[in-house]
This record gives structure tokens, C-alpha cells and sequence, in this order.
């Protein structure tokens, strides 16, 4: 999330307690579009706090470290909490991190991309510390997310209580904004 929003890397990073929050605004398509991230804990010990953050949410990334063995086998279990406790439609990107530390890698990027594969997820590997595929990951989330929203209004069907409002720019273009008072990934 640092490496997206400030182009910063921390070397040392405490675990996340509870949720952290931050947005960037980012072009697509000649819109722009206002990503909100929610980093919820990802210790099993906050699970139950995270779940009221699925709500709402239209983008996930399920993120483990490829030098892990653990985090990776611990995704379907954040998987199946999403789907449990998240919309049906939420956009979900696996992401294999620390692709910088591939001689300590424990993952293959084969099993990640199984894995997605599977569970018809999209996949990417990344390094935040060297920033390899990070904007990727957001540009792709919101890219997937603006178009379900697309969809839904040419369908006419209404998505998440019209909690996306997309409003016309100044020389035609759409800007797209996220209501503040809902909660969400992306």
C-alpha cells in the first residue's frame, strides 16, 4: 500500500493491528478513478474485525509471501471469508510478494497461478520493495472494477446500493468516486 500511494518502501513494517487507510487517484481509460485501500490485518487473530471490511468491498488483493509456505496455504482461508462475508461480484487479484527474494522462494509462481486459476482469480507476482508489478495490481483492480460497473448500468441493474456514482469531468470525460461512508478495497 506504501509502495502504490507514496512510491515509499519500509524496510522493518509491524504487523497491521486492526485496518490501516489511504487513496490515490489514478487514470484509466480518461477517467480518473479514486482507489480506496483498506489494509486489513492479516494475522488470524484480527480475522474477525476484517470481516466487517468485506462489506462493500469491490476489490480485493489476497496477498501472501512467496518466501511462505504458511501465508500461501492460509489464502483459501481468506478466500472462502471473502466469499462468505463479501459481495458475489468483488474483483479478487492473488499476489504472490517478495518476488526480489526468489533464491528464499518457497511458493512456485506455478502454484500461485493454480491457485487463481482455481478459484478464477486473477494473478500477479510483485516486490514492494522494488515496485515491480505494484501499480499493475491497483490499475488492474480498478480497470476490472469500472467495468462491472460499466456492465451493470448498460444492463441497467444497479450495483451495491449505487455506491459508485460516475460524473461527468470537464471536457466529457467520467470521473469516477467512491461514497466515503461505504467501506472497501479498491
Amino acid at each position: 500500500m506504501l509502495q502504490f500511494t507514496e512510491d515509499k518502501f519500509r524496510e522493518k513494517h509491524e504487523i497491521t493491528i486492526g485496518v490501516e487507510f489511504a487513496s490515490k487517484t489514478i487514470e484509466i481509460n480518461n477517467k480518473l478513478i479514486k482507489i480506496q485501500i483498506w489494509d486489513t490485518a492479516g494475522h488470524e487473530a484480527f480475522q474477525s474485525i476484517t470481516r466487517t471490511y468485506y462489506k462493500g468491498a469491490v476489490g480485493a488483493l489476497l496477498v501472501y509471501d512467496i518466501t511462505n509456505k504458511e501465508s500461501f496455504l492460509h489464502c483459501q482461508n481468506w478466500l472462502n471469508e471473502l466469499k462468505e462475508n463479501g459481495d458475489k461480484d468483488v474483483i479478487v487479484i492473488l499476489v504472490g510478494n517478495k518476488s526480489d527474494l526468489e533464491k528464499d522462494r518457497q511458493v512456485k509462481k506455478e502454484e500461485g497461478e493454480t491457485f487463481a486459476e482455481s478459484n478464477n482469480l486473477f494473478f500477479l507476482e510483485t516486490s514492494a520493495k522494488e515496485g515491480k508489478n505494484i501499480f499493475n495490481i491497483f490499475k488492474i483492480s480498478a480497470q476490472k472494477i469500472l467495468d462491472n460497473i460499466i456492465k451493470s448500468e448498460e444492463s441497467g441493474i444497479r450495483n451495491n446500493n449505487n455506491q459508485f456514482k460516475i460524473s461527468q469531468k470537464n471536457e466529457g470525460n467520467k470521473n469516477l468516486k467512491r461514497n466515503t461512508n461505504k467501506k472497501g478495497c479498491c
